[in-house]
């Protein structure tokens, strides 16, 4: 794995950004954010994962020092009960429209920006390799249009051994690679290894990783020992075409209503929906072969499509298919008590 290129001195030239972003489909800037921003915010979400068994009750929040016990993932309904109450926070949803972002993606896409209304919360214990984040590209899950960028935000510093992540440059000029289920982000894992393309590095607060939505990237392991409390923030031009899927909370059944219940401004309540946006349908064709594999594992008794079927369960819109999704899960797991 090689170090990133940095890019921080091109933060002010829009053009040498959208060129280097082209060739290599991610860029690295240190101290984009004002350090404050993603501290205070860490403080608030801390709280609630120290409450939830996530952090050591003796240690300050900031420190994120981790409590093994409280290990949890997405999509565990254990680790979606907290994510629920973390996406309640006004300044969770409120970093996304910072100016220094926001400046930045005008600059570098040269005019109106769209900032995604989801938000991904990333809450990655240590010593759980087999859960490291697996290589995979955003493009399936977001869609709408191939131009959508993510900003990756660490809400602690985060140096190599804490787990940031690493991308594989140059590989945003594919199409959407061929991959496998596995744990992490998405329950996907790309076949292609890449090996000699992977960078990454050490993070500081304020530091940010913006990569294209088909550069491939996955977690480094995190072997020290602290949570690796981190964004995910998606950004596009208001011009082009928007997957409205993108506007439902991850892992959140309410209504933006409840959301925004106790908030101390509407500034940004609903923001989208006074932009003149183009709609496109979510294409399934990548989910549906997610889910199929899973289901075809799960037949086998093969406790890898464990992961799949617990997000159907949590999220697909298919009562039936949640349904067929929760018997295998059953089944795979009253198969591992008596095998144990």
């Amino acid at each position: 794995m090689g170090p990133f290129v940095d890019s921080t001195g091109l933060m002010g030239n829009g053009p040498a950004l959208a060129e280097r972003m082209r060739a290599d489909g991610y860029l690295f800037l240190r101290g984009l954010l004002p350090a404050d921003a993603p501290r205070l915010l860490q403080r608030q979400i801390g709280a609630i994962a120290r409450e939830a068994g996530w952090l050591r009750a003796d240690a300050p929040v900031e420190d994120a020092l981790a409590d093994l016990n409280g290990f949890c993932v997405d999509p565990d309904p254990t680790y979606l009960t907290v994510l629920r109450r973390i996406n309640r926070l006004e300044d969770y949803h409120a970093l996304k429209h910072h100016p220094a972002l926001i400046g930045l993606f005008e600059r570098m896409l040269g005019g109106p920006i769209l900032p995604h209304p989801r938000v991904l919360m990333r809450n990655i214990f240590p010593t759980q390799q087999d859960f490291t984040t697996k290589a995979h590209q955003d493009y399936p899950n977001v869609q709408g249009t191939t131009e959508v960028y993510t900003a990756w935000i660490p809400l602690i510093d985060c140096p190599l051994e804490t787990g940031p992540l690493q991308v594989a440059a140059g590989s945003h000029t594919g199409e959407v690679y061929d991959f496998d289920i596995g744990a992490g982000a998405g329950g996907i894992e790309i076949v292609n290894a890449f090996d000699d393309r992977w960078v990454s590095g050490d993070f500081a607060l304020g530091d940010v990783l913006i990569f294209h939505s088909l550069t491939v990237h996955k977690g480094v392991p995190n072997r020290g020992n602290r949570l690796r409390m981190s964004m995910d923030v998606r950004y596009q031009l208001a011009g082009e075409p928007f997957n409205l899927d993108n506007a439902n909370a991850d892992g959140q059944p309410l209504a933006w209503d409840n959301i925004y219940a106790g908030w101390q401004s509407d500034a940004l309540q609903y923001y989208w929906q006074r932009m003149d946006l183009t709609l496109k349908d979510f294409d399934r064709v990548w989910f549906d072969k997610r889910d199929n594999r899973a289901f075809e594992l799960a037949e086998a008794d093969d406790p890898r499509a464990m992961s799949v079927l617990q997000r159907i369960v949590a999220r697909d819109a298919d009562a039936a298919k949640r349904a067929r999704a929760q018997a295998l899960l059953d089944r795979l797991a009253s198969g591992q008590r008596h095998r144990g």
